[in-house]
């Protein structure tokens, strides 16, 4: 599912086992956003890597909650938006 943009995994520098944040599930599937999510990091030239970067750094003036916390909120277009304007 990973390697068909289904879902993102990380791995630590040096490990061999892929970890899958479990923000992306909901009731054991992957929420709908996450392959959208996905391609639209793929689009804009980001790696599994600088996408989890961006889903999980905080975000908002104040530093306050995480794209991912948006994810889990069903505001996926305003993931997307920002992940776009996070290539390079």
């Amino acid at each position: 599912m990973r390697r068909d943009g289904e879902l993102i995994a990380v791995r630590e520098p040096g490990a061999d086992d892929w970890h899958y944040p479990a923000w992306q599930f909901e009731a054991w599937q992957p929420r709908r956003g996450v392959a959208r999510v996905v391609a639209a990091a793929r689009e804009a030239g980001l790696d599994e890597t600088r996408l989890y970067d961006v889903l999980t750094a905080p975000s908002g003036l104040m530093g306050h909650g995480k794209l991912a916390d948006l994810l889990v909120e069903g505001r996926d277009d305003e993931v997307i938006a920002a992940v776009r304007a996070a290539g390079p």
